[in-house]
């Protein structure tokens, strides 16, 4: 194996800690303040079907906002790195803006 190719899968591997590690930790900031959110209306949307909407519309928020902004300043650097078109991007991120709001009528 090449120095080269043993490289490139150190930085796959520290890529994946990467972006585990966004999607825990702003996962669960997000969710905390959405949790906020919701407890300020009076809603509790915890262990309900509601919540699993609302944790499902973070990762689609996470996964767009990774595609398009943060895969760019991480480990590994490939000519397949492109940013989600913008047919896609919009309507994904309207989709988990639309679940947000739609979760507490699941409860």
């Amino acid at each position: 194996m090449k120095f080269q190719d043993v490289m490139t899968l150190i930085r796959v591997i520290l890529e994946l800690f990467c972006i585990i590690a966004i999607f825990l930790i702003l996962g669960a900031i997000l969710g905390g303040i959405l949790n906020l959110i919701y407890s300020s209306i009076g809603v509790n949307v915890e262990n309900t079907n509601g919540g699993w909407l609302a944790r499902i519309s973070i990762f689609i928020f996470l996964f767009v906002l990774y595609r398009n902004k943060l895969q760019f300043s991480g480990f590994y650097k490939g000519e397949k790195q492109v940013k989600l078109p913008r047919k896609v991007s919009v309507p994904l991120v309207f989709c988990s803006i639309l679940m947000i709001i739609i979760a507490p009528i699941f409860r």
